[in-house]
Order: C-alpha cells, then structure tokens, then sequence
C-alpha cells in the first residue's frame, strides 16, 4: 500500500480551501487545516468526519507547524497574502512540494496584476527557493469540487511545475478531487493558466454560469 502523505491546508476555512480539504478527505492524505479563521476550521473539520468517519484530518493552530509536519503544502489563500505566508513556512517547506491555486487578479477581476512575463505562480516559486512549487486547482471554481461533471464532462485540472516528480504527486491529488489531471508544462505555464481563469470568471460574470463552470480539452 502507498504510505500516506501528509498535506497542509493552509487557508482551509476559505471556498477553495475548504473545498480541497473535503475533496480530498476521501483519499489516502493525512490533512493537516490552518487558517486564522479557528471557528470556520472546525466546521469544515466537522463536515470532512461527518461525511468520511476515517478521515485522518486535523486543525493546527499554527501555519509554519502544519507546513513542518506535511511533505505536501497547498496555499489555499489569496495572491495578495502569499508572500506573508511565504515567509512564514520557508524555513520548514525546503524540499517539499507547494502547491499555488491563486490568481493575481486586479480589483474589478478584468485582468491580472503581475508584471507581463510572469505569474504567481514563478513569484511564488521566487519566494521559496528550495521548494518544488506546482500549480494546480486555479482553473477550477469552489462549485466544482462538489460536482466535477458539467454538462456530462469531467472538468480538467491543470498543472504546471518544473519538477516532475513533483508534478505526478500533483497529478494524483488532482484527481482524487475529482478533476481530470492535465500536465500543462513547466512552471512559465502559469502566467497561461491564470490568464485562463481570469477569462473564465469574466465569461462566468457576463454569462451567469452561477459560478459552476470550468475548463475541458476536447481531443480525438
């Protein structure tokens, strides 16, 4: 059997966090949830052992303590609070795999605002150096955890990072939430990926998707 790993939900009271730690509760994961909303935290920790008794979850009260004990860490928080967080957990993340699901989008969510040439994701990966930093769950809305299939299909996750050890450990976490894992590339790929979602939530706005929809590549 393939020993359990260990991953970090640090903003795990947050939509997305909260939706990854309950998507993933199902699968062969010790999950570790901080957030600084302590109360929220409880109640998705409640819903994951109501929902999946043998669930191996628990709170932390401490973010850089979560990131020491897991070999996985995914940043569940907002463009603008990963470079806090960051700083929190390098010291503790060297050599492990940190996944970022944000998007660097400007107020009026019409745009992005990292610099041309980059993304949150290389930022990200500047931050912390000696961590194997991956992109994964940008593409997707919180909604599509829940139900991953639209209109019959099973919504793509995509994934870019530099390491591809790495990468297949994030293949297999994608696709225990539910979603078809894509390797997009290396980790440049995300300045593509965060574009991809910033048209997604523009076309959700304009088009009253209700904020279930996602991306599919459709291929012979």
């Amino acid at each position: 059997m393939k020993t359990k790993q260990t991953i970090a939900i640090i903003g795990a009271s947050g939509n997305m966090g909260s939706a990854i730690a309950r998507s993933l509760a199902g699968g062969n994961y010790r999950l570790l949830l901080y957030s600084t909303h302590k109360e929220k935290t409880a109640v998705v920790l409640q819903s994951i052992h109501t929902a999946n008794p043998n669930a191996e979850a628990e709170s932390l009260e401490c973010s850089t303590q979560a990131s020491w004990e897991a070999d996985i860490i995914i940043l569940a928080v907002p463009y603008a609070a990963e470079k806090e967080v960051a700083e929190k957990i390098r010291e503790v993340a060297n050599q492990k795999i940190v996944i970022s699901i944000s998007n660097p989008l400007n107020e009026t969510y019409t745009g992005l605002v990292t610099a041309p040439g980059s993304s949150a994701g290389e930022e990200l990966q500047q931050l912390l150096p000696h961590s194997k930093v991956v992109k994964a769950f940008n593409t997707t809305y919180a909604a599509d955890f829940a139900i991953p299939i639209i209109d019959g299909k099973q919504v793509d996750g995509f994934i870019a990072g530099n390491d591809e050890e790495a990468l297949q450990t994030v293949k297999h976490i994608v696709a225990t939430a539910g979603f078809n894992p894509v390797i997009a590339g290396d980790l440049s790929v995300s300045r593509t990926l965060e574009s991809m979602q910033s048209l997604l939530i523009s076309l959700t706005i304009k088009n009253g998707y209700n904020w279930h929809a996602g991306w599919k590549l459709l291929h012979n």
